[in-house]
């Protein structure tokens, strides 16, 4: 008995996933019973104004009666913003130029307000 008792919460299997400033940790692990289960875990880095670093993480359990929601709903939510946003990184930290084409992209939606006859310049002189 006092065996099985040192395997509670046991990893089993592990993988990392590295991304940036954030990593992510897949264990499957052993409960009281015996059975497995999935904890996600992600960590990410953050420094201080004085040059030092600190770890913020979060933890998610997903139990095996869970798992073909989760998968189904993972791969519904990824696949939706694949097809809405494609699959390159929007984001600033990826892109030298992003503001820049934003900056760009935000003046052509202007403009092509102003052409389509969304905005109205108006004086006061004529209420």
């Amino acid at each position: 008995m006092e065996e099985n008792n040192n395997n509670v919460n046991e990893d089993i299997f592990s993988k990392v996933l590295r991304a940036g400033r954030r990593t992510y940790f897949f264990d499957v692990r052993s409960t009281k019973a015996g059975d497995y289960y999935l904890t996600i875990s992600e960590s990410k880095k953050f420094t201080n104004e004085d040059g030092t670093f600190y770890f913020k993480k979060h933890k998610i359990y997903l139990y095996k009666e869970d798992f073909q929601n989760f998968s189904e709903n993972l791969a519904e939510m990824t696949k939706y913003i694949i097809d809405e946003k494609g699959s390159e990184v929007i984001s600033e930290i990826h892109d030298k130029d992003f503001k820049a084409k934003k900056a760009e992209e935000d003046k052509k939606s202007e403009s092509s307000d102003e052409s389509s006859g969304k905005f109205t310049d108006v004086s006061f002189e004529d209420i």
